[in-house]
């Protein structure tokens, strides 16, 4: 499937901004489930973007704005054409050994009820497979995706507690159980393309826990489905923070709005989805 991707991220401030710094994971890099045809971002003030890569392989651009600013936009165009591998990734670079996503942060370290919940809902002895498809249909089953986009995260023991959650939310979650299995599990952010989804097509969020023999797997709780040709893989990480779309930081500007719209379609199809930006 060749996916065309437009997005455009709007921030206003009341009171001007004196100056915006920020770190931008917004492309993806090419493997074998997925081709960037092109890709292009602008930024609409007189800027300089710095391309590099972070320490997990993802591609950055970083830049500094300044002056009086009481708009900023920032819009991403490109194509990527999709290939289905059932969820399995191969021809990504891979920085770190994969132990190192064993190692809990603080927003995937797991509460004594989520951890009972992990080995409860995965019998001893089941390979790291099976135990991330169960974790998947457990954690679909128990917390419902909150779909609005303006919802913020929340740390993963209310959302286990109170059962509802942003998607950011049910992959911190399923990446907390798998870890707590001994299961290497890492962070993914990227783009949903849902021409007749309920959500629309938007960012999203999903795992990828590693099996012995066969690499990293990919696993989304929100939708309860291993990625399809629909999932654009753009950023990987230890959980958001290492792998969030835009960081950054302003000096001055009072009063900061933020506006995420997204136009993702079919390159063949007339019909396209639009959206807003999912957590």
């Amino acid at each position: 499937m060749r996916i065309r991707v437009a997005h455009e991220t709007t921030y206003r401030y009341e009171r001007p901004a004196k100056s915006i710094i920020q770190t931008l994971r917004l492309t993806p890099r090419s493997h074998d489930g997925q081709h960037v045809a092109r890709w292009r971002i602008d930024i609409d003030q007189d800027v300089r973007l710095t391309v590099a890569e972070d320490a997990f392989g993802n591609i950055t651009h970083a830049f500094t704005a300044s002056g009086s600013i009481d708009t900023l936009h920032v819009r991403v165009e490109g194509e990527v054409e999709t290939h289905d591998h059932a969820g399995v990734l191969h021809g990504v670079i891979e920085r770190f050994p994969v132990s190192l996503y064993l190692r809990d942060t603080d927003l995937t370290t797991a509460s004594e009820q989520i951890r009972g919940f992990a080995r409860q809902v995965v019998p001893t002895g089941e390979g790291p497979l099976v135990a991330s498809h169960a974790l998947m249909e457990a954690i679909h089953d128990r917390v419902e995706w909150n779909r609005d986009a303006r919802q913020a995260a929340a740390p993963i023991a209310e959302v286990f507690a109170g059962r509802s959650g942003i998607c950011q939310d049910l992959t911190h979650l399923f990446i907390a159980c798998a870890r707590e299995l001994k299961i290497p599990a890492r962070y993914i952010s990227g783009l949903l393309y849902q021409p007749d989804g309920e959500a629309g097509s938007a960012s999203h969020t999903w795992a990828e826990t590693y099996a012995e023999g066969l690499g990293w797997v990919g696993f989304d709780p929100s939708l309860q489905i291993c990625p399809t040709v629909h999932h654009i893989r753009v950023a990987a990480g230890l959980d958001y923070l290492s792998a969030a779309p835009v960081r950054g930081a302003h000096y001055g500007g009072e009063g900061e709005s933020l506006e995420v719209h997204f136009d993702i379609g079919e390159k063949t199809a007339k019909r396209h989805a639009r959206g807003q930006s999912q957590s």
